[in-house]
């Protein structure tokens, strides 16, 4: 049975902890650690945070530098084009519509593996990392509409260019890949069991994960709730900006919902619909969600920042949705939902640095948006 309390844009549904799946495959981290330069990427303790948010411990798994990119998609799209490539011979044209990250990683992957790459980006990228994704050697269409838009146009693409769609939102017909890339975020979930071992820290307690399409939600979802997880079960908090949530109003409303999308410095979480594939494991595996403005995450930025810790917008969202949950009239009933205690191991998934979201800077203002 679900709630939500007034005053925040919010949904919980604690029985989630309850719910079980099968896990991702072992051979992910495998490949992963194959690769070159690969090394984990940090967990970085910041004790100021677990004082003020009352909690025993908070950690930010920081996946500014992955992989030499500076966000943690070319997990999953290097998994997916390795399971690709075992099964087609030759030279490839992979095609992906993008907001920034995703189409940068395919780009990245496509160029040192010898194949071509063509990314769509929709309007309000910035032309920074379209010139990002362009360095890479792919070729770049901007679509003058929303991502939603884009990821149709790159889907249509792929299937007059005899090129393979390499995406991360599910579509008709197109399963498998987003599939295989959820897989390949496992890597990420596996380091963070290693490092809060090592850390003398235990399981995690709560897990906060930003969330756009819910591929990285669902591959949260998949670790935390498979049958092989440390027990007790972590909560899983989604956060998405006001502006874009998808995945809350989904929830909120029991069956996959489109949102209309507004402006946002959050331009990674922008979708106006979430992806089919993920939809069953948020539905049933994840506890809460929250919705937050764009000062609530540039806030946020810049206390990560001030840590040592190089975040933009999307990757602070996490911090910026709990403290917003732990905030405000009802804080303490949100608290309880979430299973939080002066002892509890907090998780914060820090998904991009500032290096990913050229047109913001750390100390800027947030923009004007419908979301403030």
């Amino acid at each position: 049975m679900s709630s939500e309390i007034a005053r925040l844009p919010w949904y919980t549904r604690p029985e989630s902890r309850s719910w079980t799946c099968a896990p991702a495959p072992a051979e992910v981290r495998r490949f992963h650690a194959s690769l070159p330069g690969y090394v984990r990427t940090p967990l970085t303790e910041i004790p100021s945070l677990a004082a003020e948010l009352g909690v025993g411990r908070v950690f930010v798994k920081d996946e500014s530098d992955r992989l030499g990119l500076p966000a943690f998609k070319v997990l999953g799209v290097s998994w997916a084009v390795h399971r690709l490539l075992a099964e087609q011979a030759g030279r490839l044209r992979l095609v992906t519509a993008t907001d920034g990250n995703h189409g940068r990683a395919l780009a990245h992957i496509a160029r040192r593996l010898g194949h071509s790459a063509h990314v769509f980006v929709p309007r309000g990228v910035h032309p920074a990392a379209v010139a990002a994704i362009a360095a890479e050697g792919a070729q770049v269409t901007v679509v003058d509409d929303t991502y939603d838009t884009a990821v149709r146009a790159a889907a249509d693409a792929a299937g007059s260019q005899d090129a393979v769609l390499v995406q991360d939102t599910a579509l008709p017909g197109h399963e498998r890949i987003p599939a295989w890339i959820v897989e390949g975020y496992s890597t990420l979930f596996a380091e963070t069991d290693e490092q809060l071992t090592a850390a003398g820290a235990g399981p995690a307690g709560l897990v906060a994960v930003p969330a756009g399409v819910g591929s990285l939600a669902q591959a949260a979802v998949t670790h935390y709730r498979s049958r092989t997880a440390a027990s007790p079960a972590a909560s899983l908090m989604t956060v998405e900006p006001t502006a874009a949530a998808a995945v809350l109003h989904s929830l909120r409303s029991g069956r996959p919902t489109a949102v209309r999308t507004g402006e946002t410095a959050m331009t990674g979480l922008v979708s106006e619909n979430i992806s089919s594939l993920a939809w069953p494991h948020l539905r049933d595996g994840v506890d809460a969600a929250v919705a937050i403005t764009d000062a609530e995450a540039t806030a946020a930025a810049r206390d990560l920042g001030a840590a040592g810790v190089s975040a933009g917008p999307c990757g602070a969202a996490a911090l910026a949705g709990l403290r917003a949950a732990l905030s405000g009239q009802e804080a303490e009933d949100r608290r309880a939902a979430l299973g939080l205690g002066p002892a509890s191991t907090v998780v914060l998934l820090n998904t991009e640095g500032t290096d990913a979201n050229p047109h913001w800077e750390v100390g800027q203002d947030a923009p004007e948006t419908g979301d403030q």
